[in-house]
């Protein structure tokens, strides 16, 4: 029965002195960055100065979300390191009066859950998303007038 406890407490030690080294090298290592070499080159050749935040990488692309001049946007990636696409968060006051003054004559019963500024392929549009208490409709900027782009119901 000593003998038992002994090994018992053998093996206890041993496994406390590897979780205590594993556990101490894992804290030093860097954090895994999921955007490739040709993204993270295209990224830092496009966005100099930018304070990159995170990456995500999905099958298509890569989507990297940084900040600038303290402003969040997010760029998508080919895997090849294309830049795709930029977008940005906005208030509805940053939009063209013309737009503005469309959303509150059309959909004065209806509230912004999401605004943000798309640019790419030497194409920018706006897209608002907008919900009431029976529907939630998305509508996609087309020079001074939107036009739907999604609509589901409740």
């Amino acid at each position: 029965m000593k003998q038992t406890i002994v090994n018992v407490s053998k093996k206890a030690a041993v496994m406390m002195t590897l979780l205590l080294v594993l556990g101490t090298s894992y804290s030093f290592a860097k954090p895994v960055d999921s955007a490739d070499g040709d993204i993270r080159v295209s990224f830092n050749k496009s966005f100099r100065g930018a304070q990159l935040m995170s990456t995500e990488a999905h099958a298509a692309f890569t989507k990297v979300m940084f900040k600038m001049n303290d402003v969040v946007m997010f760029a998508f990636y080919s895997k090849r390191g294309d830049l795709l696409a930029v977008t940005r968060n906005i208030t509805s006051s940053q939009l063209p009066l013309g737009l503005l003054l469309s959303l509150k004559g059309d959909y004065k019963d209806y509230w912004i859950t999401e605004l943000f500024e798309f640019t790419g392929n030497e194409d920018s549009c706006y897209y608002v998303s907008l919900e009431s208490a029976d529907a939630k409709v998305t509508l996609r900027s087309n020079g001074d007038s939107w036009e739907v782009y999604t609509t589901v119901r409740k």
